[in-house]
C-alpha cells in the first residue's frame, strides 16, 4: 500500500472579515498524495486568476507523469516535479500578465507537498506555510521567503517583534513575477499520526503558533473540523486577509505493508 493510500484530507477556505473576494486557491489529490496551496496577489480578481492558475496547473501537470505510478519512485523525482511544474506555473502566469493588461503584476504564493512511501517533499515560494504537528508539538516546517524572515534571520527585530510588524505581506519571491523563480524543495521523514498543515498567511499573521498547536492538539481526531477551526479563529483574531487551510494526517501502515517491508529487510541480509 502507498503512502498516498494512508492519508485523510481535510480543507477550509474564507475570504476573511475585510476582503470582499478570496484570492486563495488550492487542490488535493488523495490518490497522489497531493496538496497545493496559492495565495494570489495583484489586485482585483487577478490574484485569484494566479494562484488558479498555480494550483490548476500543478496539480493536472503531476498527475499526468504519476497517473500510471500514483507515486513518485523517489524523492529525487518527487524534488524535480515539483520544481518543474511550479516554473512552468510560474512561466504561465507571466506570460498572461504581460499579454493582458488587466492582469499585469499577478502573482501567487505557493507551496506544495507530495506524499511518497514514507515521505513528504515539500516545495514552496513566498509565505505560504507548511507546518507539522508530531507527538503534541506544532513545527513549521518551510521558512517563509519575506522581509520580515529576512530581518529575523539577520537579528534586526525578534521573533516576538515580528509579531506586530507592518512588512508581513512583502514577499521576497512569488510565482509568476519575473520569468524564472527558484522553488525550495525539501524532502522530509514522515511517522504515522504526523498531521500536516498547509495555510495562507491569512493563518499565519493572525493566528499565534501556540493558538495553531492547541486547536491541533484538541480536534486532531476531528480534521474537517479543527480545519474549520483553525480559519474561524483566525477570522475571530480579526480576519484580515483570505484564509486557507489543507491538513493531511499519514496513517498507520496496513500489515500487508508492514509484512512487505519484513520480506525486503530479510532479503538484503540473506
Amino acid at each position: 500500500m502507498k503512502l498516498a493510500h494512508r492519508l485523510e484530507f481535510a480543507t477550509a477556505t474564507d475570504p476573511g472579515m475585510v476582503r470582499s473576494h478570496n484570492e486563495d486557491s488550492f487542490e488535493i489529490d488523495p490518490e497522489l498524495g497531493l496538496a497545493v496551496l496559492a495565495d494570489g496577489m495583484g489586485g482585483y480578481n487577478a490574484g485569484e486568476v494566479a494562484s488558479g492558475i498555480a494550483v490548476a496547473m500543478i496539480k493536472e501537470e503531476m498527475r499526468n507523469v504519476l497517473a500510471e505510478s500514483k507515486a513518485a519512485s523517489s524523492p529525487e523525482l518527487a524534488q524535480a516535479l515539483i520544481a518543474e511544474n511550479s516554473g512552468k506555473a510560474n512561466g504561465a502566469i507571466f506570460q498572461t500578465a504581460r499579454s493582458q493588461p488587466q492582469y499585469a503584476g499577478m502573482g501567487t504564493t505557493l507551496v506544495v507537498a507530495l506524499f511518497h512511501d514514507s515521505l513528504v517533499t515539500v516545495g514552496h515560494i513566498g509565505d505560504s506555510r507548511l507546518y507539522r504537528y508530531r507527538a503534541s508539538l506544532l513545527e513549521q516546517v518551510t521558512r517563509d521567503h519575506s522581509l520580515l524572515q529576512e530581518q529575523i534571520d539577520s537579528g534586526m527585530i525578534s521573533k516576538e517583534q515580528a509579531r506586530f510588524s507592518q512588512n508581513k505581506n512583502l514577499v521576497t519571491r512569488a510565482v509568476g513575477i519575473d520569468p524564472e523563480v527558484e522553488t525550495e524543495v525539501h524532502t522530509h521523514d514522515t511517522l504515522p499520526g504526523d498531521i500536516y498543515l498547509l495555510c495562507s498567511d491569512g493563518l499565519s499573521d493572525m493566528v499565534v503558533d501556540e493558538d495553531i498547536q492547541s486547536v491541533m492538539e484538541q480536534l486532531q481526531s476531528n480534521l474537517p473540523l479543527a480545519a474549520s477551526q483553525l480559519v474561524q479563529l483566525a477570522n475571530d483574531c480579526g480576519g484580515r486577509d483570505n484564509i486557507t487551510v489543507v491538513l493531511v494526517r499519514v496513517g498507520e501502515a496496513s500489515q500487508a505493508e508492514l509484512t512487505g517491508w519484513m520480506s525486503k529487510l530479510k532479503a538484503w541480509f540473506k
